[in-house]
């Protein structure tokens, strides 16, 4: 599972990047993060008008994020760390998706919300265990935050590939429902097809919470991998047709999860461990490819970890897509609940397809990042 108008769009007509060094373009200037900050990007008037006419001919998606906050809408119980997200701000980051012709979202429900806060030594952490049914009960507020959303026409359902198709053609965001952390499941496979039937398309099946499926990388592991449970969940997510989201799984989990599912599954937001910069949120070269090497994506996400600028999160992508492969990368932002990002604004969204055109990437290289690649692993959970 952070944090911006009208202004900063203005501001930002001059999207895209050239990110070699020394190959700037004559006509090229500084682009500036309205807060104050050099976002690192530089950019020509031709590869401005490049990077938002790509979005016109291609579908987008975010494949992680939590726009607004939605998750907080009609949160009963608060703790610290609710409270201190403030109030949620969907009508913003609507009005931000359109500004920056995103054509599709995963919005992700937060299983755990309601338990985390924050450890100085770890980050977050789950404070406590759930109450008897609160699980479920969150899941369920949640999404009917995500339904009302569709049901006033704020955004376009987003159940498949051709919706995510009409919503191109519209010009109008898809919200694709997602939840972060199998918790709500428990032991109850069959929540995890009324999940399927309420729109659900991908399950993070662990967050912060160490859960019945198996243990986060930021704890110390109980278990090798999958538990008995985790592995039933994992089988009834591919017959359900539910992708199978491994960010925030260790290692054992992800190695289990590849060994069972017989799907693509993705680790929707990450970036790979660097000699100068190991966390535990970061995955190593290794990880990603247990993934990948099943057919599976790994989205980039923009976070404070090991990143400053805007340019330094397009370097990720561009080193993701070097280890593991150019049809194995998406995009998965983490908005708006991202630790520090670098990257805080659906207006921006033109920066990252001008970026990577501007950097060599052909344009149907560039598509599959931008969301080719996730629809491939969307469409292949039908079989």
């Amino acid at each position: 599972m952070s944090l911006g108008m009208i202004s900063r769009r203005a501001a930002l007509t001059a999207f895209g990047a050239a990110l070699a060094a020394g190959a700037w373009p004559a006509a090229a200037q500084q682009v500036f993060d309205p807060k104050g900050g050099d976002n690192g990007l530089k950019l020509s008037e031709a590869q401005i008008r490049a990077g938002a006419t790509f979005l016109g001919r291609h579908p987008s998606v975010d494949i992680h994020a939590h726009p607004g906050r939605f998750f907080l809408r009609d949160l009963g119980r608060q703790n610290e760390t609710t409270r201190a997200m403030g109030a949620p701000f969907e009508p913003k980051a609507l009005a931000d998706m359109a500004a920056g012709q995103v054509t599709a979202v995963l919005f992700n429900c937060v299983s755990d919300a309601v338990l985390l806060e924050q450890s100085p030594a770890k980050g977050l952490v789950a404070a406590r265990e759930f109450d008897p049914g609160e699980a479920w009960a969150d899941y369920q507020r949640q999404i009917a935050t995500l339904k009302a959303l569709v049901a006033r026409g704020d955004v376009l359902p987003g159940r498949d590939g051709r919706d995510i198709a009409r919503a191109l053609a519209a010009r109008h965001t898809a919200c694709v429902f997602a939840v972060e952390g199998g918790d709500f499941i428990e032991d109850r496979l069959d929540r995890v097809h009324t999940a399927q039937a309420d729109g659900v398309r991908s399950i993070t099946i662990v967050h912060y919470h160490p859960n019945q499926i198996g243990d986060p990388q930021t704890e110390t592991p109980r278990f090798p991998g999958l538990t008995p449970v985790g592995k039933a969940i994992v089988r009834e997510m591919n017959q359900a047709g539910i992708v199978v989201d491994l960010a925030h799984a260790s290692l054992g989990v992800t190695r289990d999860a590849v060994e069972v599912s017989t799907r693509p599954m993705m680790i929707s937001h990450t970036n790979l461990k660097r000699p100068d910069v190991d966390h535990p949120r970061l995955v190593s070269v290794e990880h990603a490819k247990l993934v990948t090497g099943h057919g599976g994506i790994v989205g980039s996400v923009p976070s404070g970890i090991g990143q400053k600028t805007v340019a330094d999160w397009i370097a990720s992508i561009l080193r993701l897509a070097d280890a593991v492969g150019i049809d194995h990368v998406a995009i998965g932002t983490d908005m708006d609940a991202n630790y520090m990002p670098v990257f805080s604004d659906y207006a921006d969204w033109p920066l990252i397809p001008a970026a990577l055109l501007a950097h060599g990437m052909h344009e149907g290289e560039v598509a599959k990042v931008m969301g080719g690649n996730f629809l491939r692993v969307l469409a292949a959970q039908r079989g």
